[in-house]
């Protein structure tokens, strides 16, 4: 019954609160959030800058638009991407959702 009263209701007999009991649930909240949201989308995040800034000439890249093509130039903040025979586009780095990896031709 103490145990009960004391960490579960916040308030043990002498009618006091407890402010551990009170913060605890607020605590935890973050720790969870932290482990299954915030680290897990910073991880995520990093892998992706790392992926962005090693593009370089002769990579298959897909947009976030959906558009594929292959990286003939690289710039400090954008590519140029070959993505027909006589078209080139130029995009921003940060356009870019994955790297296939290099063409094959």
């Amino acid at each position: 019954m103490f145990f009960y009263d004391t960490f579960l209701m916040g308030a043990p007999a002498d009618g006091q609160a407890n402010p551990l009991a009170m913060f605890l649930p607020l605590i935890l909240i973050f720790i969870v959030f932290y482990f299954f949201i915030i680290r897990p989308q910073k991880k995520k995040e990093d892998q992706r800058k790392k992926m962005i800034e090693a593009v370089k000439k002769g990579d298959r890249i897909v947009t976030i638009g959906g558009v594929h093509g292959t990286v003939t130039q690289v710039d400090e903040t954008s590519v140029l991407a070959q993505v027909d025979s006589n078209t080139k586009l130029r995009i921003e780095k940060n356009a870019i959702a994955t790297v296939i990896g290099k063409d094959k031709e």
